[in-house]
């Protein structure tokens, strides 16, 4: 019986990080979708939304169903419940990816400053890695490189006030309005980032059973 139980463990927690990853392609393809102004792409992550969906709610369902017939206790209970708030960020994060694959289609009958293409593409960059280590952290248990996550975030949230600069120097009615889509997808990619972080909390949890959001796993001030 406890056999069975580790491998219900083993596979809610996969299933978490199938999840992750399937996220990852979908912000990345959202993030595409507009640099390309490719609206077939955005249609795709668009439509890849409801799988993300039905996932998550397995993952909560089958999580609610270990805990009432498996009576877990310490470390595998705040496990079970920590992958369930996991998967809602995760849906979130792909909600967040939707809403970017929208504004593809809006703005891809445009061509706006090459300088925000560049910087919604670099922002990606930024947010693909904050994601791809919160999912290494959570497969390798890896308490340190999950609360350093938060420090990732930091260059995403500076990017994201150079939209910001940028913006204000426009002046063409047409392009102001493209770019205030612009700054709302790059306002989008920023959230994607701070679920990350806050998975990264949860795998912290997790691991100790302490709450600890400074990020500064050695002490340091």
């Amino acid at each position: 019986m406890r056999e069975s139980f580790r491998q219900e463990l083993r596979d809610l927690k996969m299933e978490t990080l199938l999840i992750g990853r399937q996220v990852i392609l979908q912000t990345r393809g959202a993030v595409n979708a507009v640099v390309a102004r490719d609206v077939e792409l955005a249609e795709a992550v668009i439509g890849g939304d409801e799988e993300i969906d039905r996932r998550t709610r397995g993952v909560e369902d089958h999580s609610i169903e270990v805990i009432a017939t498996q009576y877990p206790v310490a470390r595998d209970l705040r496990l079970l419940m920590s992958l369930s708030y996991m998967t809602m960020n995760m849906e979130r994060q792909g909600d967040l990816s939707v809403n970017i694959a929208k504004i593809a289609k809006r703005t891809a009958a445009a061509q706006g400053p090459q300088t925000l293409y560049d910087l919604f593409g670099a922002q990606g960059n930024l947010v693909y890695r904050v994601m791809e280590s919160s999912m290494d952290a959570l497969d390798h248990n890896d308490c340190e490189a999950a609360l350093r996550l938060v420090k990732l975030d930091v260059p995403i949230d500076d990017m994201y006030k150079q939209f910001m600069g940028e913006l204000a120097r426009l002046e063409d009615e047409e392009t102001v309005e493209w770019a205030n889509q612009m700054v709302l997808a790059a306002r989008h990619l920023e959230r994607i980032a701070d679920n990350a972080v806050t998975i990264g909390e949860r795998i912290g949890y997790v691991v100790t059973g302490q709450w600890d959001t400074t990020g500064d796993v050695d002490g340091t001030p």
